[in-house]
């Protein structure tokens, strides 16, 4: 098992950790309140915590789905590990997107298990109407949007670039003389 692989594992231990340290504060905190502005900015009020439950996945889809979204959740966190595994040698930025879907999803999942199905959620943003997510939400959006960037720019490039680090330098060319050169452009302008 290489470092990249051991730290990737260690990443998604701690994001799911995170997530849930910041799930038990707003359960302790935050239920049964009213809601309460967050990182204002100036007058600008652009964020709340608001506690609430979820019993579907993202924007409630699939609500009362308890033991498909277990089941889905449970199938994608090993999709994503097993990823991990393969991509630890020669996909390094793709490795990099692994930990913070799998966390996320491990976070979430960890709440359906253990809250009857439900997903606590605290982050309102207050801009447009938009679901109310957490931290695990996050993680899991800027993983999959870190991966769709990897697969379109990064690992388009490293496969075109692959074969030029391949290539063979022609060592004995700087060896041939000059005058075989010059007979050889010769031959191919007179055909």
């Amino acid at each position: 098992m290489t470092l990249w692989l051991i730290l990737a594992y260690a990443v998604t231990a701690v994001l799911a950790g995170v997530d849930q340290l910041i799930k038990i504060w707003a359960v302790d905190t935050l239920r049964g309140t009213p809601d309460r502005p967050f990182l204002p900015i100036g007058d600008f009020d652009w964020m709340h915590l608001c506690y609430t439950e979820n019993n579907g996945a993202a924007f409630s889809m699939l609500a009362g789905s308890k033991w498909f979204l277990i089941g889905f959740s449970a199938v994608m966190i090993a999709v994503c590990l097993i990823l991990m595994h393969k991509l630890s040698r020669n996909h390094r930025w793709l490795l990099c997107t692994m930990p913070l879907i799998a966390g996320g999803g491990l976070g979430n999942l960890i709440d359906r298990v253990f809250r009857d199905g439900l997903v606590v959620d605290y982050l309102d943003f207050q801009l447009m109407d938009f679901a109310i997510f957490n931290f695990a939400d996050c993680c899991v959006c800027v993983g999959v949007l870190l991966m769709t960037i990897c697969l379109l720019f990064i690992e388009k490039d490293e496969k075109a670039a692959k074969p030029l680090k391949q290539a063979k330098t022609l060592g004995d060319a700087a060896q041939i003389p000059a005058a075989e050169c010059l007979s050889d452009a010769e031959d191919i302008e007179n055909a």
